[in-house]
């Protein structure tokens, strides 16, 4: 028999309950033991609804208080020496400080926050030294498969794997190597492990996603030292997880490892399902991820009933089963909580608890026949079949456009250096300018009034007169405080992409939409159903008013096509290259009516340049080809004084730096402060000739960086990059912070660039 299994589920409730729960604990105003009974009840209702949806056996400690990679470091007791005197006083306080560093202006540094794989999820970085040494600290799968049998539930543990947890890793030495650790670690992984077998547990998730990565030989080899001790150590059954692509040149030696299951993601790797069938073990059960743990939409169950079949046919229904692609935890929980998306349009979806309700329909169907559940089936093509001829979908003059895309839709008329000429004698900026990033702190008072004007409750002039003082308060604050380049602050927009996504066509929007991207911070993705078109302006006013306030120069702010591509869920009728060109000519025409306006700097984000990158080396190439050249088709048709900026952050670029050059942005910002500045040392081994903004302030972070620490950083940055290509700027935007550690953060930057000034 074919059974139905889920690799991990969302963590933070329909509701967002442990984010409120959280966010009221950091500010005192919750209890230890409520957020921790908030964590129970959470768990306790995610298992309930696996388990109703027809799951035998659960996954369990895929949970998490903040981040998977962060539980597995205090697993194994990896705490770096700085933390170490929290320990003291409670595991609570040592945890959220890892994660998030301590307040004030003597505060600790959180750790390294980047993105998990090619996802918006962002994790910790765990430190690691030559010395290091490993010891079972804190068993929290093994409590957490007690907690569900407990309540009454069958529970599979879920761990990250110990070559995975390494490759997350940094080193502290730059002559070592993480994975020269894993003798060492493997000690702790078996006594956790033999703790499990002996408290019951009769199967154990192992995931190793960096299988779906390029690996090494060497890699490779250590991945079958880690498993043949790890398989020896206890009785139990070990499903290992890969997922987030195809394993390629890894599939042979993960088809050898001595495990019992292998999970396969077969929605962004179908092709990898025929040699895997074909060279599996006979003892090996093939676990085939067929629904899309990663996007929104209804599966075909058509077309993964196929490919099950197939699977059944050669292996034996009782050698697969059936599982999303990866865990549940990137889309949002439950599509029944939608009542005010159009009947179409949801007619189209399927979220998390609808995505094991396929799950265990397609187990059905390979156990008692496509018959049994033909109704379910007929239903599901037939919505399939709507979406298809729907007239939502297709706009032709979008086509039209697209279709006339010219190759000098892609180039600026002057090159950087004739440029930059150009911008320094329309903006006169003094050496080592100025500015942040974007947005300023979404206070209580601005997310109350927005709720009250979505409510009805206060007028759209009211709200507009509301937000006008708050733009007013940021250009205030920013020339007292000495910013040479100023923003408006983003008062008027609930969110980055979902702002623009409302003023574009092709949008939908959820009201309980949400998913994790690190910590307590949710995001809504928009739904990128149809034909992408700007149907006026969308941020010209308000940038003419804070502009208004001022002489110095304010900059317009938007967020890049493939930024609103990647943290959007995005339809998957057509090539993501088309969506993200029908996203640049929307914020190309923006642009240029900012410019037209007389906006003198526009800056376009692009945080997720990175991160939708695919794993497999041999995909990345055709992608950067895309993806930098719809920055460019958005950003191309302004003059050469006109200063285009660029912002990306948490996630790894030393190896796409030819890429970034190639946007030819004017200037961009970086995430830098957590790594001190280690992305600097790239730049510099590639001679990049553009200006760049490595942030000196962790926004992430409650702690205040003093005048000396944010001159030291900056010091390190001109070892590197000549003072005349180095810009001042934090990490990424303020929204999450309040005012109070805003201004005093801000005032320690400003004072830092203003020493270091040539007179």
């Amino acid at each position: 028999m074919s059974t139905p299994h889920n690799l991990g589920f969302a963590r933070m409730g329909a509701n967002r309950e442990l984010k409120k729960a959280e966010e009221a604990f950091w500010s005192r105003k919750l209890s230890q033991d409520d957020l921790l009974q908030t964590a129970r009840k959470l768990r306790e209702q995610h298992w309930s609804w696996q388990a109703a949806a027809g799951l035998p056996i659960l996954p369990c400690g895929d949970f998490s208080l903040y981040d998977q990679v962060l539980d597995t470091a205090l697993l194994f007791d990896v705490i770096p020496s700085r933390f170490r005197g929290l320990h003291a006083e409670d595991e609570l306080t040592l945890y959220f400080a890892m994660a998030r560093g301590t307040a004030g202006n003597d505060g600790v540094p959180a750790l390294e926050m980047t993105k998990w794989f090619d996802t918006n999820y962002h994790y910790l970085v765990p430190e690691f030294s030559a010395s290091q040494q490993f010891r079972l600290a804190r068993n929290l799968p093994l409590d957490n498969f007690r907690e569900a049998a407990q309540i009454g539930f069958a529970a599979r543990p879920v761990l990250l794997g110990p070559i995975t947890f390494l490759l997350l890793g940094k080193m502290k030495e730059a002559d070592s190597e993480p994975l020269d650790l894993l003798d060492r670690l493997l000690p702790a992984y078996e006594t956790l492990l033999q703790s499990l077998a002996a408290a019951g547990v009769s199967w154990v998730q192992i995931d190793e996603p960096v299988l779906a990565t390029d690996l090494p030989g060497a890699t490779r080899q250590a991945l079958v030292r880690a498993f043949n001790r790890l398989a020896r150590v206890a009785p139990l059954r070990i499903l290992l997880a890969t997922y987030f692509g195809a394993l390629g040149d890894n599939l042979p030696t993960a088809l050898q490892l001595p495990v019992a299951a292998l999970h396969l993601d077969l929605v962004r790797g179908p092709e990898q399902l025929e040699a895997a069938i074909a060279s599996a073990p006979d003892a090996l059960t093939l676990s085939l991820g067929l629904i899309d743990g990663r996007n929104i939409w209804k599966t075909d169950l058509g077309q993964a009933l196929d490919l099950a079949e197939r699977a059944a046919g050669k292996l034996g229904p009782e050698k697969i089963m059936i599982a999303p692609s990866c865990s549940l935890l990137h889309v949002p929980i439950d599509l029944t909580l939608e009542t005010k998306l159009a009947p179409e349009v949801k007619d189209w979806l399927a979220f998390g608890r609808q995505k094991l309700d396929e799950v265990v329909l397609l187990s059905r169907a390979i156990n008692e026949g496509r018959t049994r559940v033909r109704e379910a089936l007929d239903a599901n093509e037939a919505a399939l079949s709507r979406r298809k001829q729907s007239p939502l979908i297709h706009n032709p003059s979008v086509q039209d456009r697209l279709a006339a895309i010219k190759p000098e839709d892609f180039t600026r008329p002057l090159d950087f250096v004739a440029r930059k000429k150009l911008q320094q004698a329309r903006l006169a900026l003094p050496p080592l300018p100025t500015t942040t990033i974007g947005s300023f702190p979404q206070t209580p008072e601005l997310r109350r009034e927005r709720a009250r004007r979505r409510k009805g409750e206060i007028t759209a002039e009211q709200y507009e007169q509301f937000v006008e003082g708050e733009i007013a308060q940021t250009i205030r604050e920013q020339e007292r405080l000495g910013l040479d380049v100023l923003v408006h602050g983003e008062p008027e927009r609930n969110d980055m992409v979902e702002y623009f996504g409302e003023l574009l066509s092709g949008f939908a929007f959820t009201e309980n939409g949400w998913v994790q991207s690190y910590g307590a911070r949710c995001v809504k993705p928009p739904i990128i159903f149809g034909d992408v078109m700007r149907s006026g302006p969308m941020t010209v006013k308000w940038w003419q008013f804070a502009q208004s306030l001022t002489k110095r120069p304010v900059k317009g702010m938007l967020t890049g096509p493939v930024t609103i591509l990647e943290w959007s869920f995005v339809r998957d009728d057509q090539p993501r290259r088309d969506t993200c060109f029908q996203l640049a000519l929307a914020l190309r025409d923006e642009i240029l009516d900012l410019e037209k306006a007389g906006c003198r700097v526009v800056q376009l984000d692009e945080p997720a340049l990175r991160e939708g990158m695919p794993l497999a080396k041999a995909e990345q190439s055709a992608y950067l080809d895309w993806a930098v050249n719809a920055f460019r088709l958005a950003t191309s048709g302004v003059a050469g004084a006109t200063q285009i900026h660029t912002h990306m952050c948490y996630a790894e670029f030393n190896d796409i730096l030819h890429a970034i050059a190639a946007m030819d942005a004017d200037v961009i910002s970086m995430e830098s402060a957590r790594s001190q500045m280690e992305l600097m040392d790239s730049f510099a081994r590639y001679h990049y000739k553009n200006d760049v903004g490595p942030g000196i302030y962790d926004i992430h972070s409650p702690r205040i960086p003093s005048t000396e620490e944010m001159r030291g950083l900056l010091e390190k940055a001109l070892v590197i990059i000549p003072a005349e290509q180095l810009w001042v700027n934090p990490d990424c935007g303020l929204k999450t912070r309040s005012w109070a550690e805003v201004t005093s953060a801000l005032h320690n930057l400003v004072q830092a660039a203003q020493s270091l000034r040539v007179p």
